[in-house]
């Protein structure tokens, strides 16, 4: 793909065959909470059509043995990866399976998936429920077809967001009343930490580049971005969100808290951090978390926000669908004049050398002179010469 569309490779992968699948099913109409109760070698029952990438990778973190998909993985409105990323993984991925999916399965139930194929595994030759399972090259074969109608695609995606504009413009407002944290972020760089695409690649050049170590940025996450900081051995200074994909762990850390109001008066977050015991704030503000985090880093006269995970491409505005895209291409509106992608500043800091670096460099290079010098005999030779030859000639001088 070209265009507004990054190209990701993905490896062609050669789907599992043999006798078939079996494993206890895990279900959840949202994939998004699946996978925090999805175990290894379970089979996951979701139904999401046009599985985002995002969704993807937390499935195949988990490891299952199959996912069954009562709805189109891919519908071909958008070259959506999440399939081709399951597949990559060697994961089964069985496709309309049909409504009667969530209805007919229960949570617990042990199943064999044989082809197309779904049945209990105390009746295997009883067919419960058939789909179609997936191939890479099937899935491929879709995202060709996707690009013949991306324009009218993008059309649609236009007119609908605009549909939701209203809902959010208090976003857009000077006013909005960002929680008064004690903090003044004013020349300080923020590193606004979201759970999404690549974020763990981003996370990782950044670190490696030596700019966090150097800028030594705010370290703000949203929900499950926090847990993201703590694996790679960075404590968040500020979590903002729902708080519904973040540990109990990630929460205790010590970070300061921000909860995600909604304008009719729902907390969502309250309940389980009063549950907690752990105190918080409150931003109140039409939009998602990722633009409540956003929001908060502006508000707060942050320098520059130095974005990791975050949603910038169509693809991913896509994936997010429609209802949430508008507050957040109104959010980037409002502070896109020190919005960075983590992407650019990583390629950025690569070339740099740095003094430590150099320091490091040139200490090594005399340790390693010292060592020659102390094991080889003719070097020690020729520096006692010089050092006579060089005494003498200073007695001389004196004399």
């Amino acid at each position: 793909m070209t265009g507004i569309f990054r190209r990701r490779r993905i490896d062609t992968v050669t789907e599992p065959s043999g006798p078939g699948v079996t494993g206890v099913a895990r279900v959840g109409r949202r994939t998004k909470e699946l996978v925090l109760e999805l175990a290894p070698g379970e089979i996951a029952v979701i139904d999401h059509e046009d599985i985002d990438r995002l969704a993807a990778e937390a499935l195949v973190r988990c490891a299952p043995a199959a996912v069954l998909n009562a709805a189109v993985s891919s519908t071909g409105r958008y070259p959506n990866e999440g399939p081709l990323v399951l597949l990559s993984a060697g994961i089964p991925l069985i496709d309309d399976v049909g409504p009667d999916l969530l209805e007919r399965v229960d949570d617990g139930d042990v199943l064999r998936i044989t082809g197309d194929h779904v049945a209990r595994a105390d009746s295997p030759d009883e067919v419960l429920l058939t789909g179609t399972r997936l191939s890479t090259a099937a899935v491929r074969d879709v995202h060709l077809r996707s690009r013949s109608s991306m324009g009218d695609a993008l059309n649609d995606f236009v007119e609908n967001t605009v549909e939701f504009i209203d809902d959010n413009r208090d976003i857009l407002d000077d006013d909005i009343a960002v929680p008064d944290l004690g903090l003044d972020w004013h020349q300080r760089q923020v590193l606004l930490v979201v759970r999404g695409n690549d974020y763990r690649d981003d996370l990782g050049l950044l670190r490696q580049s030596g700019y966090v170590r150097e800028v030594r940025p705010v370290l703000l996450a949203v929900d499950g971005g926090a847990d993201a900081l703590l694996e790679l051995g960075m404590r968040p200074d500020v979590i903002v969100g729902d708080m519904d994909s973040v540990s109990d762990e990630a929460l205790r850390c010590g970070a300061r808290l921000v909860v995600h109001g909604y304008r009719d008066g729902r907390v969502p977050a309250a309940v389980r951090l009063d549950r907690l015991g752990l105190p918080y704030d409150v931003f109140t503000a039409s939009g998602t978390s990722e633009d409540i985090g956003m929001l908060l880093a502006y508000g707060l006269g942050a320098e520059l926000i130095v974005a990791v995970g975050t949603h910038s491409s169509m693809v991913d505005f896509l994936d997010k669908g429609r209802a949430g895209m508008a507050s957040t291409m109104l959010t980037r509106m409002k502070v896109g004049p020190v919005l960075v992608d983590a992407k650019g500043v990583s390629r950025l800091y690569q070339g740099r050398i740095r003094k430590r670096d150099l320091l490091v460099l040139v200490l090594a290079a005399l340790f390693a002179m010292a060592v020659v010098i102390a094991i080889s005999e003719p070097i020690r030779l020729l520096i006692r010469a010089n050092w006579v030859l060089l005494t003498g000639a200073t007695t001389g001088w004196a004399t």
